[in-house]
């Protein structure tokens, strides 16, 4: 069987990959990179197998606020399961990776042909649906140090490494909050011994404590994407 680093393909039955995998092409996901643009049409849905990539909401006046992220665990390209071929939201990569893309005229083609397949994908947009859900409740109602912790636990997920390249004002756009603010909160979990932090890294030292820390603002996605994916 060929590598599967991505989860949600590693999901799929044989049957359903066989579908995908001819057409799926070996990426460099380098830091920035561009997956969709707003409104502009989808030409290719990208499963990353390393890094990750923050889906963000464009406002008119150009102001922009993540509103998910999408790592080994998942894809881009959700409009196309839809039936849809655009999105008013822009997804572009964070931190860098690997990955397989595919066109989306075959990831169009695919899911016609397998219901299975359709229905697979469709429960990764439920879970992702979901964490989208729960990002605007940690916005409106979770401290900064709570909010904080929910990302660099969610970014934790996805790279599988204790060192987060992740700048100050990089957290701050994703948070829509001020780079002061940020950098508050990120004193607040270096000084319960949480993190470390040097410029343009942050280093995971206390898991569980940053779990504790989030409360109820992490977990309802993650388990989920578990009932649903596994």
């Amino acid at each position: 069987m060929p590598n599967r680093s991505n989860q949600l393909l590693a999901s799929l039955s044989t049957n359903d990959f066989d579908l995908l995998e001819p057409h799926l092409e070996s990426v460099t996901l380098g830091i920035r990179k561009h997956l969709e643009k707003p409104n502009k049409r989808i030409d290719a849905a990208y499963f990353p197998e390393s890094g990750f990539a923050s889906v963000v909401a464009v406002q008119s006046s150009g102001k922009q606020v993540e509103v998910g992220l999408i790592g080994r665990e998942g894809m881009t390209g959700m409009p196309i399961v839809l039936g849809n071929h655009r999105s008013p939201h822009a997804t572009y990569i964070q931190a860098a990776g690997k990955g397989k893309c595919i066109p989306s005229t075959e990831l169009r083609k695919a899911t016609m042909t397998s219901q299975s397949l359709r229905d697979s994908l469709l429960k990764y947009v439920q879970a992702f649906n979901v964490q989208t859900t729960h990002t605007a409740i940690s916005n409106a109602q979770s401290r900064m140090d709570v909010r904080l912790s929910r990302w660099l636990l969610m970014a934790h997920d996805r790279i599988g490494d204790d060192v987060l390249p992740l700048t100050h004002e990089f957290l701050a756009l994703m948070l829509a909050v001020r780079r002061a603010g940020v950098t508050d909160a990120l004193h607040a979990l270096r000084k319960q011994g949480l993190i470390s932090y040097q410029r343009g890294k942050i280093t995971v030292r206390n898991r569980k404590g940053m779990e504790r820390t989030a409360g109820e603002a992490y977990g309802t996605p993650e388990a989920e994407y578990r009932r649903l994916i596994g």
